[in-house]
Formats: structure tokens, C-alpha cells, sequence
């Protein structure tokens, strides 16, 4: 089961954000896994998804931070990884190639 986290939205914070966003989300949505291991870690989901869309992939390796980057130009697909504080989990963040969809989740789930 996929969860919707959040749609885009023309409000004050999408214009805020909008300031460092490298790419479109699409519809954000999340695993309940990746949900509850937000929760344990009490991190919100946007702080994660700020990261991910201004380009900080987090935790992978060089070549594929490289990868993103090709990726924003070419229309592939992103991936980010971050290691979550306070329980050490590991949490993707996967943008479509389309950009239709970005989704949360835990590595297992993949």
C-alpha cells in the first residue's frame, strides 16, 4: 500500500520552495514503512523531499550522484538515499522519469 503524501500546490510554501527546485515531484507518496520510520526518527517528510529536489542526493555513491544529474537534463529517473538520524535507518526517495510521482520508502520495500 502506497500512502499520498502531498500534491503541488501554487500555496505561499510551493512558491517558497520553488526557489531551489531542480525538478517537478509529480504526486508524492510514501510506503508505510518509509512513514513510520519518519515517525520513529521524528523527521518530517518534507525535510527530505527539500533535500531531494534542491539535488542533494543524500548518500550515494558518486557515480550515481553523477546519474542525477545527467538525469535532470535527460528525463531519467532520480534516486536519493538518506541515512535518518536518531535510528539510523535508511530511507529512498524515487522521482519517476516522467516526474508523475516521487515516492518514500525503505529499501526493502523496493
Amino acid at each position: 500500500m502506497v500512502q499520498t503524501i502531498a500534491k503541488r500546490s501554487n500555496d505561499r510554501n510551493a512558491a517558497r520552495s520553488a526557489e531551489i527546485q531542480r525538478f517537478p515531484l509529480g504526486c508524492v507518496v510514501s510506503t508505510p514503512g518509509a512513514i513510520e520510520a519518519l515517525e520513529r526518527a521524528e523527521l518530517a517528510v518534507g525535510a527530505l523531499i527539500e533535500r531531494h529536489q534542491a539535488g542533494d542526493w543524500g548518500e550515494v555513491p558518486d557515480e550515481d550522484r553523477a546519474e542525477n544529474e545527467l538525469s535532470i537534463n535527460q528525463g531519467f529517473r532520480l534516486l536519493s538515499t538518506y541515512t535518518l538520524p536518531r535510528t539510523g535507518e535508511t530511507v529512498w526517495i524515487i522521482t519517476e522519469a516522467d516526474r508523475s510521482a516521487t515516492t518514500l520508502l525503505l529499501p526493502s520495500e523496493y
